[in-house]
């Protein structure tokens, strides 16, 4: 077996349009189309991937939402730290800054509505 790509992150959600206005809206992702599927949820093309929302109605409305670069996450690349920083702030997201991480990538962590930690960076400059 050789894996060849990462097609797509699945997050369950517990409101879907509070999700959508997140993921659409303050993160900027595209929705795309979704198959007709017996439950609600939401697509969003990333690149060459995607994101899928999946309404799932046990879960709690408040989430408990703890920033940290060592837990569960997936990251997105950005065009510009300062205007993401700048971006997040505007819309009130609770928000971890690593401009010099280790890891070779200025890095900025926050939560989604439900908790799901996300990283968001660049290259960092050398």
């Amino acid at each position: 077996m050789k894996a060849e790509f990462l097609h797509h992150v699945s997050l369950p959600v517990a409101d879907l349009k509070r999700s959508k206005w997140f993921y659409g809206e303050v993160l900027g992702l595209k929705e795309t189309n979704r198959p007709a599927f017996d439950f609600e949820g939401a697509w969003y093309q990333i690149g060459e991937g995607q994101l899928h929302l999946i309404l799932d109605k046990t879960l709690p409305l408040e989430a408990k939402q703890v920033i940290s670069s060592r837990g569960l996450h997936f990251a997105l690349r950005v065009d510009d730290y300062d205007k993401t920083v700048e971006w997040l702030r505007k819309h009130e997201v609770t928000i971890v800054e690593k401009p010099h991480s280790k890891s070779g990538f200025a890095q900025i962590f926050c939560c989604d509505p439900d908790g799901h930690i996300i990283e968001l960076h660049v290259e960092q400059p050398k």
